[in-house]
């Protein structure tokens, strides 16, 4: 046993490592686990800096021939009755239930949210295969005569084919579900490339989905630690129909751009720059609520977080106040502890960056009411922050801070504010608190992002569609229109 390994092994409870013991550690291709012939990735706990667990390591060789295992069990899974992909992920659904312990502790050790957010987040990615077992049946199309009366004109839906799906670290469990519990349910394989800071989970999750009785082939997972250099020969492939990624915008860029080689289908979901707009009707303390889990939900590392609020100057004092006095009852500390609500960051980098925009915005003029420090020791940790003051100009403002820290503007009038909340190139999700329902009506067409959150704190939904527009990505991912995303339509005539 190695040093670092004795110490992780010091670190964890009984049951932690139990359960380590019990996640694969290879990659999973045409329905067997391989160990890598490469230097393992070695998975952090962001708690305490250390290693917890060393899985296998993809090479593009490992990603082709994953990709080989897709292409090959495409057919089959493509012409399986629909009810029985159906039965399959609810199978799965009932699995994950089963498991949801397991699972909540294991995104919080290879994560660090807190073990309640956790659990919530099996509730939210279980609902996805819920949702989409439910779609699988529901698969449509149309028949009808022609205008001319010539033909009679069939409009059908059929599986785009093999499709890669490259998900982030922050959300392990629901970002996986959401791709590919509607993939699967359109008759497609994959293949999925979990994020190198989190793979634990998915590699969790398809022990889960071979347990569900999903067929060899059709879910491969290739986690790497050279994302570049394993996705470029499968995107390249002519073989690959469809793209599905989360994570940031130029990276996203970057994909689109190899996608458009061979004109693959893609789906992206890209950075944000949320709005939080409290207009000076609103009800104070539920815009305090709608703020504390719009921004604090999974230590602010969510792409729906929000990062810019653009509050009325009347209420801006009120408002900063009770939000700091909520702020200073979080309780920061690893998040397997009881009654911690605010984990570690996912990386030191992390917490570089938060260092750095609050220390910009504090240049400019902004003041601190509460946090703004990372505390010293183990561990990735910055103190949940509330700054007031912030200029134009600052950095914080412009920037997703995917971090702890709650950054306070004011505006005078409703033009003010919505050319503030529109004042980015990005427009994933925006919050809109205000008890004027003409107003609210009128947010819903002035603010110019794919999901809205009218009086409340919290959009996302497994029956919803996700996804934004500009920069924030292109297509959408959840609710009717999520299984669209893996079908292409075909049109045949019949002459009369």
């Amino acid at each position: 046993m190695s040093i670092a390994e004795e110490t992780t092994t010091a670190t964890l409870t009984e049951r932690e490592s139990d359960l380590l013991s019990r996640v694969p550690d290879g990659l999973y291709i045409d329905g067997r686990w391989e160990a890598g012939t490469r230097d393992p990735i070695e998975v952090i706990d962001p708690a305490t800096g250390r290693v917890i667990k060393r899985i296998a390591n993809a090479t593009p060789e490992d990603g082709i021939r994953a990709l080989d295992a897709a292409d090959a069990a495409a057919e089959a899974w493509a012409a399986s009755p629909p009810r029985t992909r159906a039965e399959i992920l609810r199978k799965a659904f009932d699995l994950l239930q089963e498991r949801r312990d397991d699972f909540a502790l294991l995104m919080t050790l290879e994560m660090g949210k807190p073990l309640a957010e956790a659990n919530g987040e099996v509730t939210y990615g279980g609902e996805f295969l819920r949702w989409f077992s439910e779609e699988a049946v529901r698969i449509g199309g149309r028949y009808g005569q022609n205008p001319e009366g010539t033909g009679t004109m069939v409009v059908s839906q059929r599986p785009v084919g093999p499709c890669f799906l490259i998900t982030p670290w922050n959300f392990p469990l629901a970002m996986a579900t959401r791709k590919i519990a509607p993939a699967l349910a359109a008759g497609c394989t994959v293949v999925v490339k979990p994020a190198e800071l989190t793979p634990l989970t998915t590699l969790f999750f398809a022990k889960l989905l071979e347990d569900a009785g999903v067929p060899a082939g059709v879910v491969n997972v290739i986690q790497t630690s050279t994302s570049s250099t394993v996705s470029g020969p499968i995107i390249a492939d002519p073989r690959l129909r469809k793209l599905s990624f989360t994570g940031s915008t130029p990276v996203g860029q970057r994909l689109i751009a190899q996608a458009a080689q061979n004109v693959l289908r893609t789906s992206m979901e890209l950075g944000g720059n949320a709005p939080f707009v409290v207009f000076e009707d609103a009800d104070v303390d539920k815009a305090v609520e709608g703020a504390m889990l719009a921004k604090f939900r999974n230590i602010g590392q969510a792409c729906t977080a929000a990062n810019r609020f653009i509050v009325h100057e009347s209420v801006a004092e009120e408002f900063a106040e009770k939000v700091t006095a909520r702020v200073n009852a979080l309780r920061l500390g690893p998040g397997t502890e009881e009654g911690v609500t605010i984990g570690p960051l996912i990386d030191a980098k992390a917490v570089a960056s938060m260092v750095e925009l609050v220390g910009d915005a504090v240049s400019r003029g902004a003041r601190v009411l509460t946090g703004g420090n990372a505390p010293e020791g183990d561990g990735f940790f910055f103190e949940p922050t509330v700054i007031v003051d912030v200029q134009p100009g600052s950095t914080i403002l412009a920037e997703e801070i995917f971090g702890p820290v709650l950054a306070i503007t004011t505006f005078a009038t409703e033009d003010e504010g919505v050319a503030r909340a529109n004042e980015t190139e990005y427009g994933l999700v925006g919050y809109v608190f205000t008890e004027d329902l003409a107003r609210g009506q009128r947010m819903i067409d002035r603010i110019a992002t794919g999901m809205m959150g009218l009086n409340t704190g919290l959009v996302s939904n497994a029956a919803a569609p996700f996804g934004g527009i500009k920069q924030s990505g292109l297509g959408r991912e959840g609710g009717a229109e999520g299984i669209h995303e893996y079908l292409s339509t075909k049109y045949t005539l019949i002459p009369a």
